[in-house]
């Protein structure tokens, strides 16, 4: 019977991380869409005002462990994620959401590389190999232009803005990683994503009047725009990361990161089916190669300990 019970909790919290997958690839359909009405960093700004608010309200008695300490790495994260989600949203402004799906993933490569120098641990060899497998699948989605075969009117080193913001954003979500890997081992990780988040939205609010000029009250008249945003801050921000944080406790690290990487499967595919988005061969390539990477750096280590 309990047995049964565990198995029924793996298999609701597998379908979760699935879900969440498919919520945060939906996301870029819906990003993508809005910038046609309102600016990337007010974006930004309202998806994480919504998601603070009702996480605060939701989750108010944990702020009985506030610090200083909390206040600080909450700082430190916040910045990250800003940077991170603002080099995302503006990359989208500037290239497909299928292809921003797929370059924001590559932070998955990038954290092993960049936690060696700072924890003295050299990644095994099998990162090397998706680090590798990661830069081809990038030069076949983002080099020599936006030719969806290999003929193209550009010079094959040419990189549109939109796919390196992307990658940058990349560079920041692997750096979050890391950090709040180290925090919260001895912190509340609910108390440590509310503040993330509200100097995530702090930050929006400061840059959004400089980056993209005045208040877009025009755009709270479209129910398509604001439609978006409660999905980027209820769905796509709030109960995603709820979901993630419940359902990894049953489901074994290998298979939650293989779920969880669909991510970039599922931006691709409602990409082209909501926003008809094309997929030539070097895009089939290109995120082949980089899914391919994910789950050699993700799915392998667990692998590996399993037979030792």
């Amino acid at each position: 019977m309990n047995f049964a019970f565990n198995k029924n909790k793996t298999i609701l919290s597998s379908l979760g991380l699935i879900l969440t997958a498919a919520i945060w690839g939906f996301a870029f359909v819906v990003v993508k869409d809005s910038l046609s009405y309102i600016g990337p960093v007010w974006m930004i700004a309202f998806r994480f005002t919504i998601a603070v608010i009702v996480l605060s309200l939701a989750f108010i008695k944990h702020f009985k462990n506030f610090n200083l300490k909390y206040l600080a790495h909450g700082a430190v994260l916040g910045i990250l994620i800003f940077f991170a989600y603002f080099f995302q949203t503006v990359g989208c402004k500037y290239t497909t959401a299928g292809k921003n799906a797929f370059l924001t993933t590559t932070y998955v490569i990038l954290v092993p590389l960049i936690s060696w120098p700072l924890y003295k641990k050299r990644p095994e060899w099998f990162v090397f190999l998706a680090a590798i497998m990661c830069m081809a699948g990038i030069a076949f989605l983002s080099l020599g232009g936006e030719s969806a075969s290999f003929s193209s009117e550009k010079p094959w080193y040419y990189m549109n803005a939109g796919d390196l913001f992307t990658l940058i954003s990349g560079l920041f979500y692997g750096i979050h990683i890391i950090c709040i890997s180290h925090y919260s081992q001895k912190e509340d990780p609910i108390l440590l994503t509310i503040l993330q988040f509200a100097f995530t939205d702090f930050c929006a609010w400061c840059v959004s009047p400089f980056y993209d000029g005045a208040f877009p009250l025009e755009a709270f008249k479209n129910f398509r725009v604001m439609a978006s945003l409660l999905y980027l801050g209820l769905f796509s921000t709030m109960l995603a990361y709820l979901l993630q944080n419940v359902a990894l406790k049953y489901v074994p690290s290998a298979l939650g990161s293989l779920f969880m990487s669909l991510e970039s499967v599922f931006g691709v595919l409602f990409s082209a089916l909501f926003l008809h988005e094309a997929l030539g061969l070097r895009m089939y390539l290109g995120c082949s190669l980089i899914f391919g990477a994910i789950v050699l750096t993700e799915v392998f280590p667990s692998l590996l300990k399993k037979q030792s």
